[in-house]
């Protein structure tokens, strides 16, 4: 499994990915993304992390490169050295050890590439295939925000974690 930057190819990834109304409420989208809005997005996501404050990786798989999801680092602090990290996999290549991998590997893009001194992720209460993900990555758990998501069946609790570099 490896990371590597968005091309222009992979618009038919991303928009099967970004308009998975399951992962809608992990990623605070409320609508279907058009072909267009992405192509302006590709268009733009070379950007310097350190000007846009955010990354985004496409995680492929090891024999022949197929993107089988993403990896967010996003809110970056330069103050701080800190920044919130995110994984979506699209859901028939779940359960495959991707989310670990590109786990590990971004942890260790962020701490020597990108001289980060922390990241952190919030997790629904309810998403405990993300709570044990981060938990064996060796995140620690540092709190509970009550009702901080909003979701289609009310408000729900998110745990924050933690991962010092």
């Amino acid at each position: 499994m490896h990371l590597r930057a968005l091309e222009p190819e992979d618009l038919e990834f991303l928009y099967a990915l970004e308009n998975d109304p399951d992962i809608w409420g992990v990623s605070d989208t409320m609508a279907p993304v058009s072909r267009h809005a992405l192509r302006e997005y590709l268009a733009h996501a070379t950007a310097d992390f350190y000007v846009v404050r955010q990354l985004r990786l496409v995680v492929t798989t090891e024999i022949g490169g197929v993107p089988v999801g993403v990896v967010d680092l996003f809110e970056y602090d330069p103050l701080h050295q800190r920044a919130g990290i995110g994984i979506t996999v699209l859901a028939t290549e779940r359960r495959h050890g991707y989310a670990r991998q590109a786990l590990a590997l971004i942890r260790e893009h962020a701490r020597q590439a990108l001289r980060l001194h922390q990241l952190y992720a919030t997790v629904g209460v309810d998403n405990q295939p993300s709570m044990r993900l981060f938990r064996a990555a060796g995140f620690r758990r540092v709190g509970t925000r009550q009702q901080w998501l909003r979701t289609p069946g009310g408000w729900q609790d998110a745990v924050e974690w933690q991962c010092l570099l």
